[in-house]
């Protein structure tokens, strides 16, 4: 008597870019920001993106959330090609753009306000999400009587706001200082993996997209190409040990030095 054996299909990736290659014009120069990349995103994933300044990586980020078009190659997202604003997004940059006449509570809120949802469920929303991110209390402050990373916090609530499935972060922590930078790296990790969301990273901090990542891709020089990718082994939402931690960063410095000194040969 046999025994049937059923394979599992891997599952389909929720980001795909295949070929993908981009290029600016500018005052009739043209200057190529990527050249055929390809790689995919899976579900619950967080992935780092790191290489030279100017490669292309927040190039990568935009495409994803359909604010430009390949001129080469698919941006797929969840097996279809994105072609238009991509609203199942949420896109975090370094600024945090924070409306200084608006409370915490209406800041949040922008994003539902502009959907004309209703004053009392946007309201409800937002404080919601503010206690998510630990500011449960401080609904009638405003910005100005924030430090950085409170400030952060709000930018990191509005974003998660309207429910995103895929978080597109550019260098969101850069301008905090070191500890307390170390500190939102941590509670990001957390509440991505709370919420169960899918998260691409653009980063310089090789610290930070080791803390954070489970995958890293390394990309070249503009124009950018994917020349490596680290796994990073993590336990729930811990970073690895230290001593992985040093062994991880000394490998990826070891890519990235070549690409550095490309760029100014």
């Amino acid at each position: 008597m046999s025994t049937a054996v059923t394979s599992l299909a891997p599952a389909a990736p929720l980001l795909n870019l295949l070929g993908v290659s981009k290029a600016f014009e500018a005052k009739g120069d043209t200057t190529q920001a990527l050249d055929d990349v390809s790689f995919s995103v899976q579900r619950g994933q967080f992935v780092s993106l790191i290489g030279p300044s100017g490669c292309g990586k927040s190039t990568i980020l935009n495409l994803t959330a359909g604010l430009m078009a390949a001129d080469e190659g698919e941006v797929a997202f969840d097996g279809r090609t994105v072609g238009g604003p991509n609203r199942r997004v949420g896109y975090m940059t370094q600024d945090d753009a924070l409306f200084g006449w608006r409370n915490l509570l209406d800041n949040v809120a922008l994003p539902l306000e502009i959907q004309r949802i209703a004053k009392p469920q946007r309201h409800a929303r937002a404080a919601e999400m503010l206690a998510r991110v630990g500011l449960a209390g401080f609904e009638r402050h405003y910005p100005n009587q924030l430090s950085g990373g409170m400030r952060k916090r709000v930018s990191l609530a509005r974003t998660l706001i309207y429910s995103p499935e895929f978080l597109l972060l550019d260098e969101p922590l850069g301008a905090l200082d070191a500890q307390t930078r170390l500190v939102m790296q941590l509670e990001l990790r957390r509440l991505v993996d709370a919420l169960g969301l899918t998260v691409m990273l653009v980063t310089h901090d090789l610290h930070e997209a080791i803390t954070l990542s489970d995958r890293i891709l390394v990309f070249s020089k503009r124009p950018a190409q994917l020349i490596h990718e680290l796994q990073v082994p993590r336990t729930g939402d811990q970073p690895p040990a230290q001593d992985v931690q040093t062994a991880l960063y000394a490998q990826l410095w070891q890519w990235l030095t070549p690409e550095q000194e490309h760029i100014h040969d």
